[in-house]
């Protein structure tokens, strides 16, 4: 016999309902979200546990941001909840309302959210939703703070781009070194008007590109050429919008190099916590310590998968069917309901991947050249989708990663 254990997590409190195998609350009560009450809930579960002699005890909660991390946490390693033969779940909100629509009269209380919770263990087939380990939990909570300041630095770029349109229009289309480079960077800094830069001596630009660049420019009186045309070809300001624009640019330089050592210092906290668990997906070139924690930390349990085409669904890996007669649709759209941030680990280690491995390189190649539209972003994705085949063979047999080997005819 088994016991289903509801719990609406709030900041402040844990309501909680014990429902038996046929539907019926034993049980529902109040508790503190703190030590003290997880320990109260804990005392009363496995009461109700001895007195109606269940073998086995399904705690659930949704996952509802930190507020259910720690209870979740304390009963997953509680040691008399484990000689119980205890199984902790944190599920997705989405399953619980939408089981919940099966109930259409129900009201909207935390008891009664409680109460559905367990009905929905009761019922079973809850996928992917087990407590993970300590390790792969402190490494998610660094690989989704950087996937945040990943595309925090995205918007933050592309915010700059803009400025940099309004102050010199031409030089997207003039000038081929990257407007991110420590020496344009420096440049813009300067807050130099685009009347200045034409008429600076070209000597003098270049030196600045190339003391700024530490000599990494291979045609430093090239660019400053480059820049100077630009600058020539461009709209010109009135110096009340010009003086306003310098100073976005330089807030954006300052948040970008900011966001950059943060991405940097988080990369040396992940690398070291990887350091410590075993796996055999860094065999895989192209993938390094980042994407390879990015993945893991996802992931978790490999077991926790039925096979690689459940990791894909739950990566958002999918396309969605749409069909009604005779007719099916040929495009269809990616299944929204996904983890998404493995969706963009997996994607940028397939974009990895594919530079170093003559097969994926060769894979993306050809779905590249099959359609004429979105292909940079299909060719990537479906390539996503088979590098998944790959981990989860590598992951599921603790195998190291070995080529194919080419057969000569």
């Amino acid at each position: 016999m088994k016991l289903f254990v509801g719990v609406d997590v709030s900041s402040d409190d844990l309501k909680v309902c014990v429902m038996d195998c046929d539907g019926n609350s034993l049980k529902k009560f109040t508790v503190q979200n703190n030590p003290t009450g997880a320990s109260f809930l804990r005392d009363q579960v496995i009461s109700l546990a001895d007195k109606h002699s269940c073998q086995e005890i399904h705690i659930g909660m949704e996952s509802t941001s930190v507020y259910s991390f720690h209870p979740a946490m304390f009963l997953n390693e509680d040691e008399a909840l484990r000689k119980h033969q205890t199984k902790v779940y944190v599920i997705n909100a989405t399953l619980v309302n939408k089981f919940k629509e099966a109930y259409p009269y129900l009201d909207k209380t935390d008891d009664i959210d409680a109460w559905v919770i367990a009905d929905r263990l009761r019922f079973g087939r809850i996928p992917y939703t087990v407590v993970m380990q300590e390790q792969l939990l402190a490494l998610q909570r660094l690989t989704r703070m950087r996937y945040r300041l990943v595309h925090n630095m995205t918007r933050e770029k592309q915010y700059f781009l803009q400025n940099l349109f309004l102050k010199c229009n031409a030089f997207k289309s003039e000038v081929e070194s990257s407007a991110f480079g420590n020496a344009m960077m420096e440049l813009f800094l300067e807050k130099y008007s685009i009347d200045e830069i034409s008429s600076m001596d070209v000597a003098v630009l270049a030196d600045f590109l190339r003391e700024k660049g530490k000599n990494r420019f291979p045609d430093p009186e090239g660019v400053a050429k480059c820049i100077q045309k630009a600058a020539r070809s461009s709209y010109r300001l009135s110096k009340c919008v010009e003086d306003s624009v310098d100073v976005l640019l330089a807030t954006s330089i300052e948040c970008i190099r900011t966001l950059s050592a943060q991405i940097k210092q988080l990369d040396k906290a992940i690398e070291r916590l990887l350091d410590g668990i075993p796996n055999t997906l860094q065999t895989l070139p192209g993938i390094g310590p980042v994407f390879c924690s990015g993945i893991l930390a996802e992931i978790g349990d490999i077991n926790r998968f039925k096979d690689q085409a459940s990791i894909a669904k739950y990566a958002g890996l999918t396309w969605s069917k749409y069909q009604s007669g005779k007719f099916e649709a040929e495009e269809t759209k990616m299944i929204h309901s996904c983890n998404h941030y493995l969706r963009f680990y997996l994607v940028e280690a397939a974009n990895s991947v594919k530079r170093v491995e003559p097969e994926f390189r060769d894979y993306y190649r050809k779905k590249y050249g099959e359609v004429s539209k979105h292909q940079h972003k299909r060719a990537l994705v479906l390539t996503a989708r088979k590098l998944v085949r790959l981990i989860d063979a590598l992951l599921r047999n603790d195998q190291v990663y070995t080529p194919r080997r080419k057969v000569n005819r």
